[in-house]
């Protein structure tokens, strides 16, 4: 009588076993039980075996659903490491030292101003700054100027993506970004709601990006009025984990264009994404715009991985799954964000200098505090206007400055007290105390209108004996 051939026993793969128990309930012979000792590559609990009494019926190997969970004895060769060049051979180059190609500044002629809105004016801006890339969609009220650049990129050579969604064109912008492109998106504040994921990932793989938010209306769908209702999200959201970016905050359609240009420098500085804040009146209102007199052929970054032999070695990542490896990034974004800190704070000082009544805004509201203050200096009040352009980093050391001659802090929003939080919150951390301080606010998307700073700055003036004693 012929004799059997003897069959294989399984062996296990742990990595690759689940612990699911499939194999359990197809052995006849009890080989195995439940793990009880967690896998530190995986986070699982592999089963655990006693071949013994096992007869290689392959039972087990059948029931398993991963395809290299349990295999047959002897083929545990084709799981051991193996190095690459024993597989491939030898790389015909390694990768070399990363090359940057630098900017070239390009002189434009003179050109008479422009009368533009302001979202057009800011795609006006990227274009002389060198973006070439942008992805976006639709939502009011920022979507007229992705349809300027929708039209004026073919042209240029550059790439317009209408995508299926926000979430869609933030990871789009990802992959520009990381192959050192100059990219945006235009979007507005349901609309950057559900990019934050997206760009946390950005943040996380220090991937330069500018977002221009148009404010409007809020929380949900809300409306397409102009309010100030991102300024939390903007400078305390941006997703999930230890998350800053630039926030710049233009008050006029030339700030529009000057501060989306500089938005672009910022963002390849610091690579990092960068975020141009208006309001919905601002977005849309029209207004005379200057043209620069040079606009940016961008380079390559050395850091990019544009697919070309000089970058092949680069690396674009913001996974770390070593805990004392992710510390050790998030270290490494604090000291960047203190250099930011250190030498990003913008703000314009409107009389400031003897004033006794200080209003502090931004946005479209900067420009009825502005009026304001001309039309109380008429009546004889000593007031100014603060405006912060970065709202992160918020310009404290400035704030500072002009305190001493202070009695009152009027803040003008049309929000909630999202701004006045901000204001606050760098206060409290430079250990400075704030004079008695009020505000003018309006939600829903109404703005502050400039009868009501006056209206409400004279009253103060009218009762500061009782406002000091409460103070």
């Amino acid at each position: 009588m012929a004799r059997l051939a003897e069959r294989s026993k399984p062996f296990l793969v742990s990595d690759y076993c689940k612990g699911c128990g499939r194999c359990i309930a197809s052995c006849t012979k009890n080989c195995f039980t439940l793990g009880t000792e967690i896998n530190p590559a995986t986070g699982l609990f592999p089963i655990s075996m006693d071949l013994q009494k096992c007869n290689g019926c392959g039972l087990c190997i059948d029931a398993c659903p991963e395809p290299f969970g349990l295999c047959p004895d002897g083929e545990q060769s084709a799981f051991d490491a193996v190095d690459p060049v024993l597989l491939g051979g030898i790389r015909p180059f390694d990768a070399p030292i990363p090359e940057r190609r630098p900017d070239v500044i390009v002189d434009v002629p003179e050109r008479e101003p422009l009368v533009v809105k302001g979202t057009y004016a800011v795609a006006l801006g990227a274009l002389f700054a060198g973006c070439r890339h942008v992805y976006g969609y639709p939502i009011t009220p920022s979507t007229e100027g992705a349809e300027l650049m929708a039209r004026t990129l073919p042209k240029l050579d550059g790439i317009f993506i209408q995508a299926v969604s926000e979430v869609a064109a933030v990871n789009i912008m990802y992959g520009a970004g990381g192959a050192g492109k100059r990219c945006m998106s235009f979007t507005s504040s349901p609309g950057f709601s559900l990019m934050q994921e997206g760009i946390s990932y950005l943040i996380g793989a220090e991937v330069p990006a500018v977002f221009v938010d148009i404010m409007r209306g809020g929380p949900g769908l809300g409306n397409i009025g102009p309010e100030q209702s991102d300024i939390k999200l903007i400078c305390r959201g941006l997703g999930h984990g230890n998350t800053h970016a630039i926030v710049l905050a233009p008050a006029t359609p030339q700030e529009m264009l000057d501060l989306s240009m500089l938005a672009f420098d910022l963002a390849f500085k610091y690579r990092n994404p960068v975020v141009l804040a208006a309001d919905g009146y601002l977005g849309q209102m029209t207004g005379k715009v200057r043209l620069p007199n040079h606009m940016i052929e961008p380079g390559i970054p050395e850091w990019a991985v544009s697919g070309d032999r000089s970058h092949r070695g680069n690396l674009i990542c913001s996974i770390d799954l070593t805990e004392t490896d992710l510390e050790l990034h998030n270290e490494h974004l604090n000291r960047k964000y203190s250099r930011m800190f250190e030498s990003e704070q913008r703000s314009d000082l409107f009389q400031c200098e003897d004033a006794e009544v200080l209003l502090v805004a931004c946005n479209t509201p900067a420009q009825l505090a502005k009026g304001a203050v001309q039309e109380l200096r008429a009546q004889g009040l000593k007031v100014g206007l603060f405006r912060p352009i970065t709202l992160w980093p918020f310009p404290i050391d400035s704030l500072v400055a002009t305190l001493p001659s202070v009695k009152r802090l009027v803040i003008v929003e049309a929000s909630s007290g999202q701004l006045e939080d901000e204001l606050r919150l760098a206060v409290s951390h430079a250990g400075v105390s704030l004079p008695a301080t009020t505000h003018v606010r309006r939600m829903g998307g109404i703005l502050p209108s400039q009868d009501e700073i006056v209206a409400h700055v004279v009253w103060l003036d009218a009762h500061v004996t009782d406002l000091e004693e409460a103070h």
